[in-house]
């Protein structure tokens, strides 16, 4: 696991993230990766993927021949505000992704490529991944849901999604999860359904918690890099 930053013009603070890279990195120096980027939840940093276990399941899941190597790119989110005042969706889009391909040996391709996060994270993920189709092929929200200023743009984005860019969808919430967050995930399964975009859908016992989303941290990396 490293800990990296660059700057922005975007931000104004350097964009810190933190990266698992898979065990045989290093040795098979030709080999490039596809990238999954998780996004973290709201009053964390990018040290709660990593908390929840990220490179111990994705090292186990490699070592056991489960799931083929991947890189994981963990950045960190410092301000609350929606998207029109907050520029890290921006430069997670424009500066972080250009960054990890140039400097590290990913696959440069929308199929090779996954956003996901937990909570607030799960709102940038959909709102970077449906924004920006081309960039990535797989949107997972784990107890996400859509930012108010997004309620408009979702519609937009999902009506004028290009054909051939259909992204891979995942949500899940807990049972006793936030209600307002709950409704949220409601509202846009609905919507996906509405517009015939394939997706899975789960409510699995549990509360909005880090124990919650640690039990089910397997399930989410296994559908994440089910293609790859």
């Amino acid at each position: 696991m490293e800990v990296n930053e660059f700057t922005t013009i975007l931000l104004p603070t350097p964009m810190v993230y933190r990266i698992y890279l898979p065990p045989c990195y290093d040795e098979q120096p030709e080999k490039a990766y596809p990238a999954l980027y998780l996004i973290h939840g709201q009053t964390y940093s990018d040290t709660q993927w990593d908390r929840l276990g990220v490179p111990e399941m994705a090292d186990h899941l490699i070592a056991s021949g489960e799931v083929a190597p991947f890189i994981v790119v963990m950045p960190r989110d410092r301000v609350w505000l929606e998207p029109m005042e907050d520029n890290f969706g921006l430069a997670v889009e424009q500066a972080l992704v250009p960054w990890v391909d140039e400097y590290y040996r990913t696959i440069p391709q929308r199929a090779q490529r996954a956003i996901g996060g937990l909570s607030r994270g799960g709102a940038w993920a959909i709102h970077i991944g449906l924004s920006h189709p081309e960039l990535f092929g797989s949107i997972g929200l784990h107890s996400g849901f859509v930012f108010q200023s997004d309620i408009q743009q979702v519609h937009l984005w999902l009506f004028n999604l290009p054909a051939g860019l259909e992204p891979r969808i995942y949500m899940d919430i807990a049972s006793q999860d936030a209600p307002e967050i709950t409704k949220s995930a409601i509202w846009l399964e609905e919507l996906l359904t509405h517009y015939e975009i394939s997706h899975e859908w789960h409510q699995y016992i549990g509360e909005h918690e880090e124990a919650y989303w640690q039990v089910h941290l397997e399930d989410y990396l296994r559908w994440y890099t089910q293609d790859w």
